[in-house]
Parts: structure tokens; sequence; C-alpha cells
């Protein structure tokens, strides 16, 4: 008799899934757009969000629930020129 374990273990994934960029990416449930943007390492004053369609202007952010299948554009400002 064997006692191993499975190598992946049967856990149900934790949190929801939204569309950033074209990509499904899974974060967890009950983030504000402005924690979800933290949470995935951006510095939200350096981008500009397309959420649902919708430009959502940046004072929203704080107040936006994030939630399952949302849909998110994320672009990072560059500054420059000349």
């Amino acid at each position: 008799m064997s006692d191993a374990q499975p190598l992946t273990p049967a856990v149900p994934e934790e949190g929801i899934a939204v569309r950033l960029n074209g990509e499904m990416v899974r974060c967890p449930a009950g983030l504000s757009l402005l924690q979800l943007l933290e949470h995935l390492g951006y510095r939200p004053q350096l981008v500009v969000v397309e959420f649902n369609g919708t430009i959502l202007p940046r004072a929203r952010w704080a107040e936006q629930p994030v939630r399952e299948a949302d849909g998110l554009e994320v672009v990072t400002i560059v500054g420059g020129g000349s």
C-alpha cells in the first residue's frame, strides 16, 4: 500500500475570472477596480482603463466592483517625447 498523495490535488479554484487585455485571469473576489489594478501590479496613476467597453474615470475606480466575466483593457501611459 502506498500513502503517496496526488501531485495536483483537486482544489476548487477560488476567486473570479475576468478578461484582462484579451486574456482570462483569476483574481480574488470582492475587489474594487482600483484594488484589482494594484493586485495585478499596475501603478494606477500610470494607466487608463476601459471597463466593459467604457473608459472609466479614475475617480470611480475605488467604488467600481469587479465581478466575474468583467472585461478590462488596461493601457499603460508612457512618458517621453521631445
